[in-house]
């Protein structure tokens, strides 16, 4: 593999440096850098982050390969400067044993885009009655760390208790989707007063906060590790919030598009927008930058849910849940988060690399941009603005709430250990 040099760019938005790749590594990282035979890449002052680390990622395959498959996501994920995703459970048949979970790994080996570490299910068909095979999990050639029933609540106290205390045994992590299924029955938009005069059932915020409540508290007495997916409330910020100040080992996640969009959006009744759990109103979305922004939340995960055309473009009740994230990510989190002064470059790679990487166990990425860490890395042109046309999406799905709105920021190179994957703004 060749020598690659990047000339002049912000690592982590700081002063223009030079940094020199040779094979999968980072050789070294300077001013005035000079390599014979080496291949140019003019920054031009873009800004080069380590690469993205994807907690929450719908692939869909085995079995939904019309939404999306391992290829197609990881493509998807390469585009948005993603070097590493995690693959939730909920496939058909579910990842609830070694043999499936080594399927989806050894596809992502396959592939190339970038890493795929699958999540294994916390119980036995996402069912919620039977734990599923986590310690086989574990120990396949996929090394699973996170479990999930992501798309499903594991509401029953007691095996969620026993989850917890499986994978204390091996420092894995239970990612919980934080839904009291009696208290959502129906519901069609978050429950506010929008959802009043739309007539649509509500979906209250004390179904999210309730369990991440009991979970912290079991986390607390099991003395494991808890990760809430998609948070989405002010109230749940503030019991996350009293819990890390109990020392309980609790991480969380927020979505971009729960970080940009409001409950407001649904008065149009496009399917779009709708999506588990739904969109929020105004004083969340408030509530969850500052928590993003002051540690409270620790990551951004997109929760990519890829969705055929027929799934989407149907009456509001009909429609499925969920929406494409990886290739406008940190387009979103730029718009949120750095344009409004709450976080620098280096938070975003904070928020989006490393402790990502760090929860989920992903070797070799969320590393700092140094000589002799690996070439896991992502250029940005944050000076760029643009509108989302999703006909150039590199997933299968185009279910993207953000079409026709122009946002900042756009991915022109992925490497994945040293292998470029996206130049100039096309996968290779």
């Amino acid at each position: 593999m060749s020598k690659i040099l990047i000339r002049g760019a912000k690592v982590l938005g700081g002063e223009p440096q030079d940094v020199l790749i040779d094979g999968e590594v980072i050789e070294a990282v300077g001013t005035g850098l000079e390599a014979d035979g080496a291949q140019v890449v003019e920054a031009d002052g873009k800004v080069l982050l380590p690469g993205l680390v994807d907690l929450h990622t719908h692939l869909r395959e085995p079995g939904r390969e019309d939404s999306e498959t391992v290829l197609t996501g990881t493509r998807a994920a390469a585009s948005g400067g993603y070097t590493a995703v995690f693959a939730m459970a909920n496939t058909f048949p579910v990842a609830d044993t070694a043999g499936v979970v080594e399927q989806v790994y050894r596809l992502g080996q396959e592939h190339g885009y970038c890493d795929v570490q699958p999540i294994g299910a916390v119980t036995v068909g996402l069912e919620g009655r039977k734990l599923a095979e986590l310690g086989a999990m574990h120990e396949s050639a996929a090394g699973v760390t996170v479990f999930s029933d992501d798309g499903k609540c594991v509401d029953d106290a007691v095996i969620m208790r026993r989850a917890l205390e499986y994978v204390k045994a091996f420092g894995g992590v239970v990612a919980q989707h934080a839904q009291e299924p009696r208290l959502t029955e129906g519901a069609q938009m978050n429950e506010g007063v929008v959802s009043a005069e739309l007539g649509l059932g509500g979906w209250p915020a004390v179904a999210e906060e309730s369990i991440i409540a009991r979970d912290v508290l079991l986390a607390e007495h099991v003395g494991s590790r808890v990760h809430i997916c998609h948070l989405s409330t002010a109230g749940s910020v503030e019991i996350v919030r009293w819990a890390k100040s109990r020392g309980i080992q609790v991480t969380a996640e927020v979505t971009p598009h729960h970080l940009l969009l409001t409950d407001e959006l649904v008065r149009t009744y496009n399917p779009v927008y709708k999506v588990n759990p739904p969109l929020r109103t105004e004083r969340d979305v408030l509530a969850l930058r500052e928590a993003l922004a002051d540690g409270t939340i620790d990551i951004v995960a997109t929760d990519h849910a890829p969705h055929p055309h027929e799934d989407k473009d149907c009456e509001w009740a009909a429609a499925a849940m969920g929406m494409v994230g990886l290739e406008t990510a940190l387009s979103v989190v730029q718009e949120t988060m750095v344009e409004t002064g709450l976080l620098d470059w280096a938070g975003v790679a904070d928020r989006m690399s490393f402790k990502p990487a760090r929860i989920g166990q992903a070797r070799g990425h969320g590393r700092p941009v140094s000589a002799g860490e690996p070439a896991n890395l992502t250029l940005l042109d944050t000076a760029y603005r643009g509108s989302v046309d999703p006909a150039g999406f590199a997933s299968r799905s185009r279910n993207t709430p953000y079409e026709g709105r122009e946002l900042p920021g756009r991915v022109t190179h992925t490497w994945l250990r040293g292998k470029a994957t996206l130049v100039d703004g096309k996968l290779t």
